[in-house]
């Protein structure tokens, strides 16, 4: 039973592990597909991240554990906008509670930069659908303006 049972439980992990795979693939081909519809080249980071510097900026680089001030427009792929900050407002968020896409995306900006970054799902929401806007396993596109790093 025990040999059963451990079977069973080494199937499910690669199984699990198959899956998540498949999906950065997806994610990479969706994002790929993307940049060459529009035109566009970016730059790979190690997790699978692409982003596009569009202003260098010329202040300090956050870290993680910085509170940032952005503005910012998340869309789809498709290009639904499912967030963004009004053209008169900012959002001030610490990096450290926001998704694994932004904590690793923003620090490769410096204060006064804008970039857009092209995060996978499992970068973003992973396989949750974030109510009716954003559905499970989305890539998210960020057009963003690092104001302030605090």
């Amino acid at each position: 039973m025990k040999i059963f049972s451990c079977l069973v439980i080494a199937i499910l992990f690669f199984s699990s592990c198959s899956q998540k795979g498949n999906q950065a693939e997806a994610d990479d081909l969706t994002i790929q597909n993307y940049l060459k519809s529009k035109g566009l080249t970016a730059t790979k980071d190690i997790s699978g991240l692409y982003y596009m510097t569009t202003l260098a900026g010329t202040g300090v680089s956050p870290t993680t554990a910085s509170t940032v001030e952005v503005k910012y427009k998340g869309s789809l792929v498709n290009g639904t906008i499912f967030d963004q900050t009004a053209t008169d407002k900012t959002a001030i968020f610490p990096l450290s509670g926001l998704i694994k896409g932004w904590q690793i995306g923003i620090p490769l900006m410096k204060k006064g930069g804008k970039a857009t970054l092209l995060i996978p799902s499992g970068l973003g929401y992973g396989g949750s659908a974030i109510g009716t806007v954003i559905p499970a396993n989305s890539v998210l596109i960020f057009d963003l303006e690092l104001i302030d790093v605090k």
